[in-house]
């Protein structure tokens, strides 16, 4: 069996064949076996930062704060822009809390987030991650407001100037600066995740709707990719923006094996179209989790 170090270096190298610098922790969700490659470092979440969000809307859902049920009216050409979800919708609909909450994780839509971040409140999440004893974790500011962010570091109002700048460029942007935006490290997201599906997170009932949330999450291109045995189910949160691939999430065995992933990725360079990058995500967990399973 391979050493922690020869499996570290083993997801080194192919992170440097790819062209990404990687942070990355693994956890055995029912022991003590651990991997972690710089995982306490502070890494820039992207939308990972939806997984705490998701887990205080669930905790004042069952503490009723807030009714899951409630139905909210979105109507078209309104709320945070998008590539997926409600800012996509032609016509006007009504949805619960907990539907806004699927599209949030399952599809991270942005418009579904920052409604629910205007009922829950930032300062709400920020309590949460203090009372779990997160101190590296932070959410200051909803989708709208990170773009906003990118917006005034440009000293621009189109969104078309996000793309095309230098890897200089982009990362003299707050957003792709962890001090200065949503973060966290890979180890404290695991051990979020961890809390999740043990149920020490929030009240039980609580716990079991982020853990539905993230199983219906759809994207087969990160963590996924490198599961493949008939079986295994993955339930995860990715996290893109210029430069940045992220994905955290849980994979469990038929066996019981419950082993938390957290990957984060920054390109060395500015190339959108890189499928491989996505596949490395999926190549660093499984090469985590293999090793964690000995």
């Amino acid at each position: 069996m391979e050493t922690a170090q020869e499996v570290v270096a083993g997801i080194r190298r192919r992170a440097e064949e790819v062209g990404v610098r990687v942070w990355l922790h693994a956890a055995d969700l029912d022991g003590p076996r651990r991997l972690d490659v710089d995982g306490t470092e502070p890494v820039v979440a992207a939308s990972v930062f939806k997984v705490p969000v998701a887990v205080e809307l669930a905790r004042q859902g069952a503490t009723g704060q807030v009714d899951l049920g409630e139905r909210v009216a979105v109507r078209p050409g309104t709320g945070t822009m998008s590539p997926y979800g409600l800012a996509t919708y032609r016509h006007e609909v009504t949805i619960s809390w907990h539907d806004l909450a699927v599209l949030m994780i399952g599809v991270s839509d942005n418009a579904a987030t920052d409604l629910v971040i205007g009922r829950i409140g930032l300062p709400a999440v920020a309590r949460l991650l203090t009372d779990l004893g997160f101190s590296r974790t932070a959410v200051p500011y909803d989708c709208e407001g990170l773009f906003q962010t990118m917006r005034d570091d440009l000293g621009v109002s189109d969104p078309a100037a996000f793309t095309g700048l230098s890897r200089d460029e982009y990362l003299g942007l707050r957003a792709l600066r962890p001090e200065h935006t949503c973060r966290t490290t890979a180890e404290e997201i695991t051990r979020l995740l961890g809390m999740v599906w043990r149920d020490e997170a929030a009240p039980a009932e609580a716990c079991a709707d982020v853990r539905n949330w993230l199983g219906l999450q759809v994207w087969p291109h990160r963590l996924r990719s490198g599961f493949h045995e008939d079986g295994i189910r993955v339930s995860g949160k990715t996290g893109t923006l210029p430069l940045v691939r992220n994905e955290v999430g849980v994979v469990e065995y038929p066996d019981g094996g419950r082993y938390a992933v957290g990957v984060f990725t920054l390109a060395h360079d500015t190339r959108v179209q890189a499928p491989e990058r996505d596949a490395f995500l999926g190549f660093a967990a499984a090469r985590a989790v293999d090793w964690l399973r000995g």
